[in-house]
């Protein structure tokens, strides 16, 4: 099958293409900077740069490629986390999700290409009532993360009107994922906010690039949850990953300080958050993880 994968040097790219690559796919994988063009090659794809806040560029690159996928995993987040800016820390990334997601859907149509898979985000940005385990029935908070959330919103409303699939990864960890969130709980600069009860999920960046192989080869159709087994508060997974990254426990920080230290989104996050179910993704795609859970994943990758 010929695959076209936006974003395909990216922290999830990185992992997916040579996936794809080896279940004998032609993958043709994309990235902005010229640099980046020989790591693409190595892994097997036909590397191609290319712009996705252009329309041009979009255009020509899937015509290029003829693709009968095209797989969205574009984005812009690199660089210290800046939770307290949001908006501003996720600036291109939304424009990646709202005008990038347009691009490749138009040049989808015009080349007929009959499926479209693309990134969405399920963490702790479920609905903020009800359990703290959310199903893909439920409405993800649209208050979450700024103007993350409408952008979110926009990319699954016309990927799933255009008859595509939209996979909700959980926070990725795994080779490149999390390296400036250890760096920060080893300056013990990650702190438990309030009482932490606030639920996270975590996918292996293997895991979800394994489920991403098969919402391609099944040409699946819908919202699937790509996130672990185990969804839990960040009074639990925080101070675990500070143990297995070798840093000292996270101190513990007040609601009202961390409103003015991290803002109302790290607030949000881990006092109200809400987790999500991968009950659908594992029955609906047969996906079995390697790393069911974050605890076992945690301690590999840092250790």
């Amino acid at each position: 099958m010929r695959v076209f994968v936006a974003g395909g040097a990216g922290v999830l790219g990185r992992r997916l293409v040579p996936q794809l690559v080896a279940r004998g796919h032609q993958v043709t994988a994309t990235t902005t900077r010229p640099a980046k063009l020989g790591l693409l090659e190595q892994m097997g794809a036909e590397a191609v740069v290319m712009d996705g806040l252009d329309a041009s560029s979009v255009g020509q690159a899937v015509t290029q490629a003829r693709p009968e996928v095209i797989v969205h995993q574009m984005t812009a987040i690199s660089g210290k986390p800046d939770i307290k800016h949001f908006d501003r820390w996720f600036a291109t990334t939304n424009r990646l999700r709202t005008e990038g997601t347009d691009h490749l859907l138009a040049a989808a149509e015009a080349t007929d290409v009959s499926h479209f898979v693309a990134q969405s985000y399920a963490s702790w940005n479920g609905i903020r009532t009800g359990g703290w385990v959310k199903t893909e029935e439920d409405p993800l908070d649209p208050t979450s993360t700024g103007r993350g959330a409408e952008a979110i919103r926009h990319l699954e409303d016309v990927v799933l009107k255009a008859g595509g699939a939209v996979l909700r990864y959980g926070a990725f960890y795994g080779p490149g994922a999390t390296d400036d969130q250890a760096e920060l709980v080893r300056k013990r600069q990650y702190p438990v906010i309030g009482n932490g009860a606030g639920h996270s999920s975590w996918v292996h960046l293997d895991d979800a690039a394994s489920a991403t192989v098969l919402a391609v080869e099944q040409r699946v159709k819908g919202v699937f949850n790509i996130v672990d087994d185990e969804p839990a508060p960040a009074a639990e997974w925080l101070p675990y990953l500070a143990a297995c990254a070798g840093a000292k426990p996270p101190v513990r920080v007040p609601v009202w300080l961390a409103q003015l230290l991290a803002g109302r989104t790290a607030v949000a996050m881990m006092t109200e958050g809400r987790g999500f179910s991968n009950a659908k993704a594992k029955r609906g795609l047969g996906w079995r993880l390697r790393y069911p859970s974050w605890r076992q994943g945690f301690k590999e990758e840092l250790a």
